[in-house]
């Protein structure tokens, strides 16, 4: 097997992600990729590692498959709950389809909810007809929720990358959303007022003006956070993959698509690498590695100026706090592959 030479040039980054814990100013950060490429085992490894260097950390899972309380042997829900073996690091598992109604109606799912007439019917129609709003909005009240819990650092264990692309222009949509719907508020509210009275009660018993302030208080919510998902000091983006054609497209295809939203992505997590022992005479593992290897060399010559971080494939499965404890150390401290 050949042997790697370590470039020593001072644009060379190395593969660890220590630069990540290092970084202290990290409030969100996020670990996608495509389906079964091992995003929950590095974002629970992550985490863990973070969990030594900060007050607090935040674990949340917008993937619908929810694997976090596979990964850990422990039940998560809506709410967050420290892991067990752990002072400061805590997880919870949100459903990012949750629905619009319960933001606009106040009532989640009970009559009023489902009966919204007159204006009420107009402002939910408004706020429909915006693509992808509902599950934005859902992301909405769960920013609203994690800032109100002031976690130090929160890492999101997201879906495959179609879901999490669009999980990441919530944000700016939101935020050209509401401005707008605030705009015709203001615009329309005397008239409205004359309709409804001076109280300023819809069919359904909601109050207008109250409404339209929850609105407002997400707006300013959601443009914060924008804000910061912007910054390079205070979000980051560590891809995940495994050394193959389509996890590579996949990777390629989120790279830069995450340059479009001025996302922050300098770190790529290789995983599933065979090191076959040296002497080994299973032809199928040396057939793998070299074609491994092929990708491997690929992602190497295409970021050379990211954190790529080789995670090799075990033997048994990563799961619970001491084997996820165990594997995290290699992303801060490299595998060193049999010689």
């Amino acid at each position: 097997m050949s042997t790697t030479v370590i470039n020593t040039d001072d644009d060379y980054l190395e593969p660890t992600l220590q630069s990540i814990l290092d970084q202290q100013s990290l409030r969100w950060i996020f670990v996608g990729g495509k389906g079964g490429v091992g995003k929950t085992t590095t974002s629970c490894s992550l985490a863990i590692q973070l969990a030594k260097v900060r007050r607090s950390v935040l674990l949340i899972s917008t993937d619908p498959a929810h694997n976090l309380s596979d990964a850990f042997s422990q039940k998560f829900g809506k709410e967050a709950r420290l892991i067990d073996g752990f002072t400061n690091l805590s997880a919870m598992e949100i459903d990012p389809n949750g629905s619009i109604q319960d933001l606009l109606a106040g009532q989640g799912e009970n009559e009023g909810a489902g009966d919204m007439g007159g204006v009420g019917g107009m402002m939910q129609d408004l706020a429909f007809a915006i693509p992808g709003i509902d599950e934005a909005m859902s992301f909405a009240e769960v920013l609203k929720q994690v800032k109100s819990l002031s976690y130090e650092t929160i890492i999101f264990d997201t879906a495959p990358t179609g879901h999490t692309l669009r999980f990441l222009q919530f944000p700016s949509v939101l935020e050209k959303a509401l401005a707008k719907v605030s705009q015709l508020s203001s615009q329309y509210s005397p008239l409205l007022n004359g309709f409804l009275g001076s109280n300023g009660t819809l069919p359904n018993g909601q109050n207008l003006n109250e409404m339209m302030e929850k609105l407002e208080t997400l707006r300013a919510t959601i443009s914060e956070v924008n804000t910061q998902f912007k910054d390079a000091s205070q979000t980051t983006f560590v891809c995940v993959c495994i050394p193959e054609f389509l996890s590579l497209y996949e990777t390629e295809r989120m790279i830069q698509e995450l340059a479009t939203y001025s996302i922050d992505t300098h770190s790529i997590v290789v995983n599933q690498l065979l090191f076959p022992k040296p002497g080994s005479d299973c032809k199928q593992c040396t057939a793998r590695r070299e074609m491994q290897k092929k990708y491997l060399d690929q992602i190497e010559d295409l970021y050379d100026d990211f954190n790529v971080v080789k995670m090799p494939l075990l033997v048994e499965e990563v799961r619970g706090k001491e084997r996820l404890e165990k594997f995290s150390e290699m992303l801060v401290k490299p595998f060193v592959p049999p010689q």
